[in-house]
């Protein structure tokens, strides 16, 4: 009796045990948010630290393995930017060498919300567990994806486009299944109106040259921390 007593407490140990090894590892996803920056690049010049508006994220991750993520977003922000010190002709088709008299410096903030999905590619197996599994509390990764956004107010017209986001993150697991980070990602979109304003439309194409898909067309980076949260376990062992 107490041989089957002893056998059946080390069974359950060491089913404890593996449950709780599941629990660290394999979660299938992520729920959380981020704040940071948003910055503008397009016709009125721009840059990563060049005018920045606050932006927000609502995050969820699907993890298919330690290295491989799906990640979707929902993101609001301000999109702000000026053309001091750019030379805007007032008619860019003007046949005087100097291409007309230069336009005043236009200013403009916008709201946007943008909305993707992105593949993730971890460059170390993302985890917390035992050691040969070749698992890592951190990891850089890039990200490629597609989505949509769209510009409101600042006294322009609302405008729509698709924008493909290409990036790179470092990610960082405080706890089993608490997660930080940190990501960069530079947004070519299809529209060349993010940046319209009342005071002056110059500022879609203002210096008269075509315009393609992606070609002469407003550009935003986002630059953002993140929490999130693993949800949904792949197995559990041992639960009664």
């Amino acid at each position: 009796m107490h041989r089957i007593a002893a056998i059946t407490t080390i069974l359950l140990i060491a089913c404890t045990a593996q449950a709780q090894d599941g629990e660290l590892l394999d979660y299938q996803q992520e729920i959380g948010g981020g704040i940071g920056l948003m910055s503008y690049i397009g016709d009125a010049g721009g840059g990563v630290l060049k005018s920045p508006g606050a932006m927000g994220t609502l995050l969820w991750r699907r993890n298919f393995n330690p290295r491989m993520v799906v990640g979707t977003s929902l993101g609001f922000g301000k999109l702000r930017g000026n053309s001091h010190g750019q030379f805007f002709p007032e008619d860019p088709l003007s046949h005087s060498p100097e291409g007309g008299t230069p336009a005043a410096d236009i200013r403009f903030s916008r709201n946007l919300v943008t909305a993707g999905a992105q593949f993730e590619f971890n460059f170390l197996g993302y985890g917390i567990g035992a050691a040969y599994k070749g698992l890592y509390r951190w990891t850089p990764y890039l990200l490629a994806g597609a989505g949509i956004t769209l510009a409101t107010g600042g006294g322009g017209s609302a405008a729509g486009a698709l924008h493909i986001p290409l990036g790179f993150g470092l990610r960082y697991k405080l706890r089993p299944r608490l997660n930080v980070g940190l990501e960069w990602s530079f947004n070519f979109t299809t529209s060349d109106r993010l940046d319209e304003t009342d005071a002056a439309t110059k500022l879609n194409d203002p210096y008269g040259i075509e315009s393609g898909m992606f070609k002469n067309k407003d550009c935003f980076t986002r630059t953002f921390l993140f929490l999130t949260y693993d949800i949904s376990p792949k197995y559990r062992k041992c639960n009664n």
